[in-house]
């Protein structure tokens, strides 16, 4: 596999420094991409990343991933418009625990010849003097040539302008470069586009201290079709933490997507091959209506991120809310499944003592939570054929709720209508 003609077809590549293709071509490369440690996890932002590493991998190149423990303090100016806050130790560490734990989940750490590592840049910064640090690296980088860079341009056009603790990071980026071509024989560097001015000053920094060669590569922003930011759901961030965004969630946030970002997303974002995905799109331009790509997207991305049974999950409770799927893959699940299943649904929790006393559905359901304002009303419904419970719609308003039709001993499902769900814990 050549990697600059993958990332070209799949529509990743931005700009690459001459020479780099070349140089990729010869034999197997390091190159790093460095991940900013500001939360425990990693968000589908930065996503785009992680596969392009996967790329480099498979085609025969060695892949770092540069966790940012020192520049996490700092905080890239690049793209932002206010200065980010600085993170103390504590949380920086347990970020950066969070972030390897995911970035383990996509790269080969175990092959023979090109295996992925993980560096930390705290672990040659943490002693390295600040008096150290601008004669070694300070004096070799004009203050002309940093000021020139766009994201340095942008901040001091800004009504806040820019600290030195910003205007410093091109510089702390670029002697990381520096230090793993140096240490690690690393020749290039990759990243969003945004960061071609921090990876270029690592070049002019290893040419300038130490007459090396040194190359850069950048990929595309990924920016949706209507022109909002790509990554963000109205919930906020989508997260690669299962814990910070289910499962089920993230699988909707792909199944969501246009039929425009659908194409570019299921290049970007899946393995498949060229075939595999021309076959696809034109299966979907046949039939838009059964948005077999977005399915085909959803899947594969949630089951590199989530894995198989998470997936299956994501799955059946896409069929249960949304096509009137079966029941049976709720039984015998944990709690946990059931909040994943149910999360935004309003849910009431019931005194399980009240089923010992011939509980009556309209007492339930008007008496013991908000679902109808009075058992007048939940009788009207029942008997008009509006209201299910665990899927089977009530034929006896006077039906008596016991404990055999409670799912795993303690849940109930009512629908009021086909489209509003609640679920009853008997507690």
């Amino acid at each position: 596999m050549n990697f600059v003609e993958e990332l070209t077809w799949r529509g990743m590549l931005h700009d690459i420094m001459p020479g780099t293709k070349e140089l990729l071509e010869k034999g197997s490369v390091a190159g790093y991409i460095g991940f900013d440690p500001t939360a425990v996890s990693l968000h589908v932002g930065s996503l785009a990343q992680i596969m392009t590493l996967i790329h480099f991998q498979n085609a025969g190149h060695k892949p770092f991933a540069l966790v940012g423990g020192a520049t996490g303090m700092v905080g890239d100016p690049s793209g932002k418009s206010k200065e980010r806050n600085l993170l103390s130790e504590e949380i920086l560490d347990q970020n950066l625990k969070g972030i390897q734990k995911q970035l383990e989940k996509f790269l080969d750490f175990n092959t023979k010849s090109n295996s992925a590592e993980i560096v930390n840049n705290y672990d040659w910064f943490k002693n390295f003097s600040f008096l150290d640090f601008i004669r070694d690296a300070g004096k070799h980088i004009t203050v002309n040539y940093m000021m020139a860079k766009d994201s340095v341009k942008s901040c001091l056009e800004g009504e806040t302008g820019m600290s030195f603790t910003e205007f410093s990071y091109q510089l702390i980026q670029g002697y990381d470069f520096y230090h793993l071509w140096k240490e690690k024989n690393c020749m290039l560097q990759m990243g969003g586009s945004d960061q071609w001015g921090n990876i270029v000053t690592g070049t002019e920094l290893i040419r300038k201290k130490a007459g090396g060669e040194a190359f850069a590569l950048t990929t595309q922003l990924i920016k949706k079709s209507d022109g909002t930011k790509f990554g963000k759901s109205e919930g906020g961030n989508i997260w690669l933490e299962p814990s910070l965004t289910s499962p089920f969630k993230f699988y909707q946030f792909w199944l969501n997507t246009g039929d425009q970002d659908a194409e570019l997303f299921i290049k970007i974002f899946t393995l498949l091959t060229r075939s595999e995905i021309e076959n696809c799109i034109q299966e979907h331009v046949k039939a838009p209506h059964l948005r077999l790509l977005q399915k085909k997207l959803a899947a594969d991305v949630t089951l590199r991120v989530h894995g198989h049974s998470a997936l299956d999950t994501a799955l059946n409770t896409t069929d249960f809310l949304f096509s009137n799927g079966s029941l049976e893959f709720l039984k015998g699940k944990s709690e946990e499944i059931f909040n994943e299943v149910f999360e935004g649904i309003p849910q009431f929790e019931i005194n399980k003592e009240l089923i010992n006393k011939e509980l009556n559905i309209q007492d339930l359901l008007a008496l013991h939570t908000t679902i109808f304002p009075s058992k007048g009303e939940t009788k009207k419904m029942i008997n008009g054929g509006g209201v299910l419970l665990n899927r089977e719609k009530i034929v006896d308003s006077e039906l008596i709720v016991d404990q055999n039709l409670l799912i795993n001993e303690h849940y109930l499902i009512i629908q009021k209508g086909k489209k509003n769900y609640f679920l009853l814990k008997f507690i």
